[in-house]
């Protein structure tokens, strides 16, 4: 019998309100004054976390970890890999190379001082690092990062790098690239990662698209998903487009139940020690 293969299990540890596609319906000057229910979601993840034996890796807000310290000690203390999602959660490609560098550092250090611990990782806000902002990568690599998972080698309305690799590589040389896992057909790729595709589409299909990878290909996947994406009681917003309010919203009250069958059927460990070689 073959090895069984590990999987790298990925959360970004972000709010409902900070999420990219409500952008025009909710104000950043607002995010202070709405209730916040990351502590209440990432307890949810760490129990199912627990219950399966696995760990995973916390791409983390520096916003939330200012906000909510027990939150990122809780995660360190429970073994995970505590890594960094930038400070405001802004897109790369709305930032300027300064803008860009001192949210990354500042985020760096703020999960570096609360966990006590090397922080090696970092997402861009909506995988938004593409050829058009490549410089991102240098930044990443001079702020002292070994390793990003920016780049999502899909067509996506609102994010994506579809001609990029579908496995690990080094950008420019100098920086781990660890993309979430998609699986090549008819043409395209396809995300197998991902909460919003994970609540659409029936558990049997996000359970094939892995299994392609890990047994036809032989490699690991890595999936992503967020907090909020396990709390179907979080507070409605008014105002957004039918599309926006369906991708948000659907399926989250089966999210949970969705997440157990997933840790149980494959193997999942932190991002650093399935990927990192050293």
């Amino acid at each position: 019998m073959s090895e069984t293969i590990r999987n790298a299990m990925s959360i970004d540890v972000e709010d409902y309100f900070q999420v990219s596609a409500f952008a025009p319906y909710i104000a950043r000057t607002d995010w202070e004054r709405l209730p916040c229910r990351v502590e209440r979601n990432v307890d949810v993840i760490l129990a199912l976390l627990d219950e399966a034996g696995a760990k995973a890796t916390f791409f983390t807000l520096g916003w939330i970890a200012e906000r909510y310290p027990t939150v990122v000690r809780r995660i360190a203390d429970g073994g995970h890999e505590v890594a960094s999602h930038g400070y405001g959660h802004e897109r790369a490609s709305d930032l300027s190379p300064e803008l860009f560098r001192a949210d990354i550092t500042r985020a760096k250090e703020i999960l570096e001082d609360l966990c006590g611990a090397e922080v090696r990782g970092y997402r861009a806000p909506s995988f938004s690092i593409s050829q058009r902002n490549w410089w991102a990568v240098e930044e990443i690599h001079a702020a002292g990062y070994r390793y990003s998972s920016s780049i999502y080698p899909v067509k996506h309305d609102h994010y994506g790098m579809p001609e990029a690799p579908r496995f690990p590589y080094r950008s420019r040389e100098m920086l781990w690239e660890l993309p979430p896992t998609t699986v090549p057909l008819l043409g395209r790729n396809w995300p197998a990662a991902g909460g919003g595709w994970f609540r659409l589409l029936p558990y049997g299909i996000s359970r094939w698209m892995l299994r392609q990878v890990n047994d036809k290909e032989r490699a690991p996947c890595m999936f992503y998903f967020h907090p909020w994406e396990v709390d179907p009681g979080q507070p409605r917003q008014p105002g957004m487009s039918l599309r926006t309010r369906f991708r948000h919203y659907v399926n989250l009250g089966r999210m949970e139940a969705r997440l157990r069958r997933l840790l149980r059927d494959f193997a999942w460990d932190r991002v650093d020690r399935v990927f990192l070689r050293d």
